[in-house]
Parts: structure tokens; C-alpha cells; sequence
């Protein structure tokens, strides 16, 4: 019998990523039904019952009407956010918090749903010092790390355990003259700490010696392993300068991998790893909303097969 459940994409109108994956789910005959949260209630409703078998209700799109009870997967990506302009600030801070509550723990409680990922889920582990300590448990190398809002404490780290660099604990939106910036990763040295530390908290990491850089990223059972050559400290500054190499995980980095993203109850994980020249991978990141696509094409790996496998849920 055909299996007519919907999947379920919660992302912006701008993601290429989750627009290859529809159009593969679309060529298997799989229904899909997309919406942003940000356009909640504009072009978006909602209605749910709580009931002895949990929710049950529909939500509706311009285009679509889908069951609460019957949605196959969910895959949340990158939905923008709830906004109110017409209200004033006060009504507006009240109307998303109602939002995000509501729709919200409605989206996150589908009975029955596989979630890629669950937004929970996805929200624990997008904590850098979470993260971090997981994957000490998980058994991968860890360079030596300082959180700290401390200006003595950094110097002596980095005086310790320098090369050292600089990362962000979370990457907030920047403009400068009307350009989006992002915070980079940075050489940091022990004069360059001064007071300002002490305004926030603050992740230093020494730097270790790499030969070229891991994206690993993992689709429910499969792994896809690229080795990204850029001879950048953040391979993420210039895309130009980048050479790909699908490469096999060193012994036991698979199993970690599960590990990890058993601890957080993910099916999807984006890690970061810089290969050192003894052919130790250190771990640095996993995003579980991570970008994966722009390596298909560079690689030929299966990934968006591989996703639309995990979202159809074939066996």
C-alpha cells in the first residue's frame, strides 16, 4: 500500500539545501508540505486538540492542509522567526512568546514523527561547552579549551597552551555599512587580552597544527567524510580557495560519531575536525542544523539520496 504521509520541511524561503531534498522527495511521489514559522499567522494556521492519542489537529498553508497525526518526518532546517510588525513592542514580545509556545510545542509533539532533527534536540546541542564535553564522553580527541569571562585566566591559558585561537560560543549577526558579518575564528596571543573579557564569556582553544580540515556529516545510518583543503584557520572565510576529497573515517571515529549524536537524540550531525599531520582527527564542532548539499556536487556522495531516504523513512 502506498504510504501517502507527508513529510514535513519547517525552513526559510531561501534554503537550496531543503529545496533539493523536496525535489527528490517529489520525483519519489512523496507528498511534502513546507512552511516557514516566520509566517505564522499571516499565510499559516494552525488548530490542535490534545486527545487520549495525543495531538490531533491540521495545520494549513496556502497551498496545503496537512493532519497532525499523519506527517511521516519532520525536517527542521532553518525557519526564521515570529514577527509581528503591526503590534506594538510589548504586544508584539507577548504575541511570540504565544507563537513560540504554541505552534511551537505543537510542531514538536507530532505523534509518530521522525525528527531531522527534533528542534529541542537541536537546541541542546547548539551549546559549544555541551558540545564539547559530550564529545570528551564520546571518546574523540578534544584540544585543550577555556571558557572564561576572566582576563588573568585567558593569558595563562594561552601563555600555556599557545598557538592559541579565539572562537565565538554562538555566531550572532552583524552589519557593518549594510553587509552581514559574521564573528571568525582567530590567532589570538596572550598581549591581546586585555579588559574587555571580562564583559562576557569568551572560548579559547589551542590551535592545533593542521594538514586540512573533516566536514563529517551523518544522515540517520550513513556517514559521508570530506576532507576540505584550503590552507585557511577557518575554511569557512573562502570558499574559492577549497579542494574536496571524500576520505574513509580513522578507526573508531564512526562509533563515536553515534555516540555523540546518541547523547543529544540526534539523526543528523555536521562535525568539524582538523586533521593533524599524525593523522589524528581533533574534534571542534557539530552543527545539528549544519549545510551539507554544496559537497554532492564537489564529491558526487549520495547525500541528498541519503536524506531523502532518512525523511521517506526507507528501511
Amino acid at each position: 500500500m502506498t504510504d501517502t504521509r507527508p513529510v514535513m520541511v519547517v525552513t526559510n524561503l531561501d534554503d537550496p539545501t531543503a529545496d533539493v531534498v523536496i525535489e527528490e522527495l517529489h520525483g519519489r511521489g512523496v507528498p511534502v508540505v513546507r512552511f516557514d514559522s516566520g509566517d505564522f499567522p499571516a499565510s499559516l494556521s494552525v488548530e490542535a486538540e490534545i486527545t487520549g492519542d495525543g495531538i490531533r489537529g491540521i495545520l494549513t498553508t496556502p497551498t496545503r492542509t496537512a493532519g497532525l497525526n499523519r506527517i511521516r518526518s519532520l525536517y527542521y532546517r532553518r525557519p526564521s522567526g515570529f514577527t509581528f510588525p503591526h503590534l506594538d513592542p510589548q504586544d508584539a514580545r507577548f504575541a511570540t512568546a504565544q507563537a513560540r509556545y504554541g505552534l511551537g510545542g505543537i510542531v514538536a509533539s507530532l505523534p509518530g514523527c521522525l525528527y531531522v532533527n527534533h528542534p529541542h534536540r537541536i537546541g541542546d546541542a547548539e551549546f559549544k561547552p555541551s558540545g564539547l564535553a559530550a564529545a570528551v564522553d564520546a571518546g574523540f580527541a578534544v584540544p585543550p579549551t577555556l571558557i572564561t569571562s576572566d582576563p588573568d585566566r585567558a593569558r595563562t591559558f594561552i601563555t600555556q597552551h599557545g598557538p592559541a585561537i579565539y572562537k565565538p560560543l554562538s555566531i550572532p549577526l552583524y552589519r557593518i555599512d549594510d553587509v552581514a558579518c559574521t564573528v571568525e575564528v582567530a590567532d589570538v596571543t596572550a598581549d591581546q587580552i586585555d579588559g574587555g573579557v571580562a564583559g562576557t564569556a569568551h572560548l579559547f582553544q589551542k590551535r592545533i597544527p593542521k594538514t586540512g580540515d573533516i566536514r563529517v556529516t551523518v544522515i540517520g545510518p550513513r556517514v559521508f567524510c570530506v576532507r576540505i583543503d584550503s590552507g585557511l584557520l577557518d575554511w569557512r572565510t573562502d570558499y574559492s580557495r577549497h579542494t574536496y576529497t571524500a576520505v574513509d573515517p580513522p578507526p573508531g571515529i564512526s562509533d563515536a560519531l553515534r555516540r555523540y549524536l546518541e547523547r543529544f537524540g540526534l539523526v543528523f550531525g555536521a562535525f568539524d575536525f582538523a586533521e593533524a599531520d599524525d593523522g589524528q582527527w581533533w574534534f571542534l564542532e557539530c552543527n545539528p542544523s549544519g549545510q551539507w548539499y554544496w559537497l554532492e556536487p564537489e564529491t558526487g556522495l549520495p547525500m541528498r539520496q541519503a536524506m531523502a531516504d532518512l525523511l521517506e523513512r526507507t528501511p
